[in-house]
């Protein structure tokens, strides 16, 4: 199928000709088709799919085969929430892109800056709003921004917003939407709170579940490192000796643990530099900008930071903390291996996260390969738990019993994984559950 057989307009095919685009994603052929007979939806797939397309396209049709108010200036006919800046700017840029050969108009708000400049573009009107929760409900109290108008509701990456405690913030945005409007609820898991909250807006919805949290792309090559948690730093070094791994996103649990490995990897003189939520705007533009630009070979990031980032041509996803929620698992390693291009993804399980990887193979349904070849090999096998209850809810943990030893001679053994064709001997990788470690 081409988008071509997708009933979309002339300005629309001209430009998603000039951007290269000739034949949709699934959750692209599936959804905007859906959007365009005016059906709500429940959609599903993980990043990378193309889901900002999924709706952004068929919306800028909707919206550009109906007349404007020919009075006054333009009320906002359509309203994106997304949880961060960086998914707000991307949202923004693909609208601009993929409706410039429409009359309609753009603005996208978020906090962290100034509001002057977007106070200015409210008061001359817009057609399209993207926003995050917080600077839309601060503007909103202060006047600046009216919903009355809205026909096009968009809430993506819905379990984001729960992730980072938004949802409150949600239903306050969406009490104050008309009653009738189009809504459509994207998000890479479906977790049960979010499937509640959609039940309390879509109406009649077409559910979309393009690609099941238990579907890996088959691209990408997964490997798995037993580590105790002191020794991770260590091992991440070591692994960066091999210049195959040409850049790499680098996922910790926390923001403090993104700052640590980010100042650690510099000091060995390694470029790198963390991103996460307690940094500026313009601090996580650049860090991203120079990622892009292959100035900085490794960005450390948390899950709510790196949401959103499309980053292309990256070889590898190291999870240096492996996440207590499985299908962050499959969202963080998608974002290598895209668009039929190879991919690598390194895990380190320290003793604690042993559980972690048993619930991420069960989720996937395969066991994560193992390579114990390594100067660092996990000395602590037991855990004393000391948060009760079930540990995917019981978010950072106590890792206070991760004090093995290890040693390093300085010289990395890291071939076997990436490819590397020198004459150093073969290593060896198995395959087992983490249980028997």
């Amino acid at each position: 199928m081409t988008f071509h057989e997708l009933k979309l307009t002339e300005p629309i095919l001209r430009a998603l000709k000039t951007e290269g685009y000739t034949v949709p994603t699934p959750v692209q052929y599936s959804a905007i088709p859906l959007i365009l007979d005016r059906k709500d939806i429940l959609g599903s797939a993980q990043t990378g799919t193309g889901k900002t397309a999924a709706f952004a396209i068929p919306i800028i049709q909707l919206m550009s085969e109906e007349k404007n108010n020919p009075r006054g200036k333009r009320p906002i006919r359509s309203l994106i929430l997304t949880p961060t800046r960086e998914l707000a700017i991307q949202i923004g840029e693909s609208f601009a892109t993929y409706g410039r050969h429409t009359n309609l108009k753009y603005k996208v708000i978020y906090g962290g800056v100034s509001q002057h400049g977007q106070v200015d573009a409210l008061h001359t009107g817009i057609d399209v709003l993207v926003a995050t929760p917080g600077r839309l409900l601060d503007l909103m109290n202060q006047g600046y921004v009216k919903l009355d108008h809205i026909e096009y509701f968009v809430l993506d990456e819905a379990d984001r917003m729960l992730d980072m405690g938004f949802v409150q913030d949600v239903k306050r945005v969406i009490a104050r939407l008309p009653r009738r409007k189009q809504s459509l609820f994207f998000s890479a898991t479906m977790p049960d709170a979010i499937v509640k909250l959609a039940d309390t807006i879509l109406v009649n919805p077409s559910r979309i579940d393009i690609t099941p949290a238990s579907a890996t792309v088959d691209a990408i090559d997964q490997v798995v490192y037993f580590v105790d948690k002191k020794n991770k730093r260590n091992l991440l070094k070591d692994l960066l000796k091999n210049t195959e791994i040409e850049r790499a996103l680098v996922f910790t649990r926390t923001k403090h643990g993104a700052d640590r490995v980010a100042r650690e990897l510099t000091k060995a003189g390694i470029k790198s530099q963390a991103i996460h939520g307690n940094k500026s705007q313009n601090a996580r533009q650049s860090a991203l900008a120079a990622f892009k630009a292959h100035q900085t070979r490794i960005l450390v990031a948390t899950d709510i930071a790196a949401r959103g980032i499309d980053i292309d041509d990256l070889t590898h996803v190291v999870n240096y903390d492996l996440p207590n929620i499985s299908e962050s698992y499959v969202h963080r390693i998608g974002r290598t291996g895209r668009a039929g291009a190879s991919g690598k993804a390194i895990a380190f399980c320290d003793a604690e996260e042993k559980e972690y990887l048993k619930d991420i193979q069960k989720l996937i349904g395969r066991k994560v390969p193992v390579m114990d070849d390594h100067d660092y090999p996990l000395m602590i096998h037991d855990v004393i738990k000391t948060v009760p209850g079930n540990h995917r809810n019981s978010g950072n943990r106590n890792n206070g019993n991760s004090n093995g030893s290890g040693h390093s001679n300085g010289n990395s053994r890291f071939n076997g994984f990436s490819g590397n064709k020198s004459g150093s001997g073969k290593r060896r990788r198995r395959t087992f559950s983490s249980e028997g470690r």
